[in-house]
Formats: structure tokens, sequence, C-alpha cells
């Protein structure tokens, strides 16, 4: 089934199989995959890597192979992600994390440049970094979207005094926060938001449900994140 089309979900190659008459799990089919060798043929979950990017990320997990998670709670948020949730009505909204619980939610209007992050950084991730820190240093992680690379960008945390994470092209699955936005998104499918402010109040619902524990949960899970890295020689992990 899977050499048939190699491009489907894993939904598809389940439903087929309990079709034909095996009865198995989704984590099954996940395994089954993985064992046969389609690592990067579930596109909807799975970014496309390219050698060098591999390469990066194989580099990068095992340079942090040996991180606590005392060091990741400590240090490595928080982290930064846009995302866009589509509905009637459809909002850009930035958060932050950190093992100890969320920052403050910020609603973008318009198109994410350097200057508009900076601004963002100034006004949410400043107040974020001060309520989940305090006087505590911390390490800042967002991915690499041109905003997030420009020089200006990186100028601003240099006279900031904030260290930023290196962090390697197209990993999602090393996100915590990618949980934290997945798990917005699920409680907002019973939400059913006719208007923009009812769908910003939704998503500020659910993001201030978020507990402390669910967020060290998911930094606890970076050594587990870095190992499969590693394991799988720099390709996509389940997570």
């Amino acid at each position: 089934i899977v050499e048939k089309d190699r491009f489907q979900t894993l939904g598809d190659l389940r439903k087929q199989w309990t079709e034909s008459g095996v009865e198995t799990s989704r984590a099954t089919v996940y395994r089954r995959v993985q064992e046969m060798g389609y690592r990067c043929h579930i596109p909807q979950v799975k970014p496309l890597l390219n050698q060098k990017q591999r390469q990066k990320r194989l580099t990068w997990a095992t340079e942090k192979q040996h991180w606590t998670v005392a060091q990741w709670s400590k240090r490595e948020m928080p982290k930064c992600l846009k995302s866009s949730v589509k509905y009637p009505q459809s909002v850009m909204v930035w958060g932050a994390m950190s093992a100890a619980g969320v920052g403050p939610l910020c609603f973008i209007k318009g198109r994410v440049n350097a200057a508009s992050y900076q601004e963002i950084l100034e006004h949410f991730m400043l107040p974020s970094a001060e309520k989940l820190y305090g006087d505590e240093d911390f390490i800042f992680q967002h991915d690499l979207a041109p905003a997030h690379s420009a020089k200006t960008t990186g100028k601003w945390f240099t006279d900031h005094g904030i260290t930023v994470l290196n962090w390697p092209a197209n990993s999602p699955d090393l996100n915590p926060i990618e949980n934290l936005w997945d798990i917005v998104k699920r409680k907002l499918r019973d939400a059913r938001s006719n208007t923009l402010d009812e769908l910003k109040a939704a998503i500020e619902a659910s993001w201030a449900s978020i507990t402390p524990q669910q967020c060290h949960r998911l930094i606890a899970s970076m050594p587990r994140r870095i190992e499969a890295v590693i394991s799988a020689k720099g390709f996509p992990t389940k997570y």
C-alpha cells in the first residue's frame, strides 16, 4: 500500500489497512512505515530536509546531547512562533513559553518583517521573559524565519544582552511550542468562532488554560528529542 503512493497520510494508510482486515493502531502504522525506511513520506507533518540540513540537525543535536532537563528548563526559553488559525475568520498570533509556563499573546496585523518583529520582542517578549524568568539569565530560541534572522534583529538581541540559541533549519520536531499550538488548535475546534473577536477570545482562553506542568513536560522531552534526531541521523523524528 505504501509503495503504491508514498505520499499518503498515516490516517489514509491505517484506513486502507483496516479495510483490508488488519486492525492496528496509528502508532503501529507509523512504526512500520519508519521501519520500511519511508521517513519523509508523510509531508503534512514532516518537513523535507536536504543533506546539508540533516547534517546541521545532527551536529546541533550532538552538541546538545548532554544538556540536562534542568539546563533546558532554566535556559532554553522563551520560544517564539507565528501561527495562523483558519476558520471563517483568521488571525496571526505570537506567543512564548518556558518550562515555567506561557507568556502573553500578541495578535499581529499584516505581515511580519524585521521591524515589526522587533516591536513584538520589545513589547511582548521582554515582559514574557520578566514573567517567566525574573532576574535569571535565559537563552532565547526562535526559528530561522527571515524576520528572525535579519541583521537588525540580531543587533536588537545584542543591544539587549540576550543570548539566542543557534537553531537548525526545518526542525519543528525540536520546537516544544509546536505542541502547545497543536493543543490550542484542538481546543478551538469546538469553539465555533464566527467573528474575529470571538476567535481571538477563544484563542486567549485556550492559551490561558495551558498549565506550567504541561510546559515543563514538553521541556523535559528535549533530551529524548535530541536522542531521536541522532538516532535518525538528522532525519525528521516522531516529535
